[in-house]
């Protein structure tokens, strides 16, 4: 089964992208350890905000297809490094979520900037509440992992 691995730090959004990915109710929950979805992984914020869990990140990335690493422009910390797509062997994307929530633009831009020297490929900006950017990503996603079929 093709899937995407979402990566962020704790509260950034990760587990409602995989609910409203696999057409699940929205249910706000910290999420403790890896969950596997249909088309999704859900990792823990702490694989991000500790880098000795930078290995689990990486092996668990082995069963996805591709790579998101969620943003989330409210928070006052980013805990995605610079050419952290370097890690992965596959393509990396940047999700900025929580886009209604932000008071100034410059937030968003800033996160944006961090997507980019981290090295993604493609940026999305979301809201999933609003269900602003959510059909442009999603088609995205499903025709990224879907091309081989």
């Amino acid at each position: 089964m093709s899937r995407v691995i979402f990566i962020g730090k704790t509260g950034c959004g990760k587990t409602t992208l995989c609910q409203k990915l696999n057409e699940l109710e929205i249910k706000y929950k910290k999420t403790q350890a890896v969950e596997l979805y249909d088309n999704a992984i859900d990792t823990p914020g702490e694989y991000l905000e500790n880098r000795h869990y930078y290995s689990a990140l990486i092996m668990t990335a082995v069963d996805a297809e591709i790579i998101a690493l969620v943003a989330d422009p409210t928070a006052y910390e980013s805990f995605i490094p610079p050419a952290f797509a370097g890690s992965f062997a596959k393509e990396v994307i940047g999700i900025i979520t929580k886009i209604n929530l932000v008071q100034e633009s410059a937030d968003i831009d800033k996160v944006e900037e961090r997507l980019k020297e981290a090295g993604v490929t493609r940026i999305f900006k979301v809201d999933t509440v609003d269900d602003v950017g959510i059909k442009e990503l999603f088609e995205y996603l499903d025709s990224f992992l879907n091309k081989d079929r």
